[in-house]
């Protein structure tokens, strides 16, 4: 997953992209890495994410690639990393909830 950080938009007064740009491409990555191994009819929701900030993000396309490392029936444990032109900058751990999905009406 990825976004392309532009100043206008992503950067605080300190002249870098807000942390919670990097913090929110890592919990949508590693959400969808999960639900993508989930059976029909179960959601994923975060639970906790513990979160590294490593350097400063400038503008540029910002990756993240994310694993899940364990799936239980009920929790899932998944580590994502952020790069920015081929260097680290965050990494991330967190824990999911997997849960039937509500029945629509």
């Amino acid at each position: 997953m990825a976004i392309d950080i532009e100043a206008a938009r992503h950067f605080n007064p300190q002249g870098v992209a807000h942390g919670g740009v990097a913090y929110s491409l890592a919990d949508t990555a590693m959400g969808g890495a999960l639900f993508s191994t989930l059976d029909e009819g179960f959601w994923c929701a975060t639970l906790e994410i513990k979160f590294n900030y490593h350097v400063g993000v400038r503008e540029g396309r910002l990756t993240c690639d994310a694993s899940v490392l364990h799936k239980g029936k009920r929790v899932a444990n998944i580590d994502a990393r952020l790069f920015q032109h081929d260097r680290l900058v965050a990494s991330a751990n967190g824990n999911f909830a997997i849960f039937a999905a509500p029945h629509t009406r």
